[in-house]
């Protein structure tokens, strides 16, 4: 069987495990979904055609900035705006926007939830409350835990800065994908050590009974080391999946492909039925 079309992130369904699935584009025109997680443990084949086009407009680029897009748009779009990594400078809800009002009202003054989740290491993040699973299953999390709900972005931000003076926000994304756990401290009593640090004008969005959440992922087999490529330098490639984890396709001797990384590239993949 073959698909042809340009890449995105992949689509996840909170199952035991996670359930993956593709949805390529036509440029900018979502084609049908294909489910991935039947392809575990087949050979499957990566070719990529050379052309890149923006995630955003659609044009054809050279090289992508952020997650598929042109510079131009990577430079003006709100999706690309510096409070989508630091949240806490979002200023939405007093009407103020760093790029598009409209846009960021629809996205940041909406409920954004503060969690703790465990990859390889545990750390903090935030993300709007209806994605949460979601972006927990693209961090290859395999158990997270929710602390705080706040009405809008900047007040989860707030308490995600004073936290990540505690406690890391990044992940170890090669301890991911070999499974090594550095860090085993049970969620909930963490989370009561963290609550004491927030300022007192946030412990109001503070949740005191939240339980944490396991997550499954369709791995066969995990390796002991890691090696990531590209598609830019390797733009034909073919091997067995061995599983799928976060946004990365894990293959048989530990070469791994971050799918997300590469969105907007235009891809034939090819496997057996």
């Amino acid at each position: 069987m073959e698909l042809f079309g340009n890449l995105r992130k992949m689509q996840t369904v909170f199952k035991k495990p996670v359930e993956y699935a593709f949805r390529l584009y036509d440029v900018l025109e979502p084609k049908e979904v294909f489910e991935l997680n039947a392809l575990v443990g087949k050979e499957i084949e990566i070719e990529f055609t050379g052309n890149i086009h923006c995630v955003v407009t659609g044009e054809k680029i050279k090289k992508t900035f952020g997650e598929g897009m042109s510079y131009k748009a990577y430079m003006e779009s709100p999706q690309a705006s510096e409070s989508i990594l630091r949240p806490e400078l979002s200023q939405a809800h007093l009407g103020i926007a760093l790029r598009d009002l409209d846009w960021e009202i629809e996205h940041h003054v909406k409920p954004h939830t503060v969690y703790l989740s465990r990859t390889a290491g545990t750390k903090v993040g935030v993300t709007r409350s209806v994605q949460r699973l979601h972006r927990w299953m693209d961090q290859g999390a395999i158990e997270a835990l929710v602390i705080a709900e706040t009405p809008y972005r900047q007040a989860a931000g707030l308490i995600e800065v004073t936290l990540k003076g505690k406690i890391s926000d990044k992940t170890n994304w090669r301890n991911m994908l070999t499974n090594t756990i550095t860090d085993s401290k049970d969620l909930k009593a963490l989370a009561n050590e963290l609550k004491s640090f927030v300022p007192q004008d946030l412990k109001e969005f503070l949740l005191p009974n939240e339980e944490p959440v396991s997550i499954e992922f369709p791995v066969i087999k995990y390796p002991q080391k890691v090696t990531s490529f590209k598609l830019d330098k390797e733009p034909k490639f073919r091997s067995k999946l061995m599983g799928i984890r976060g946004q990365y396709f894990i293959f048989e001797g530990g070469r791994v492909l971050n799918v997300r990384s590469h969105s907007g590239y235009e891809v034939r993949l090819k496997f057996d039925n």
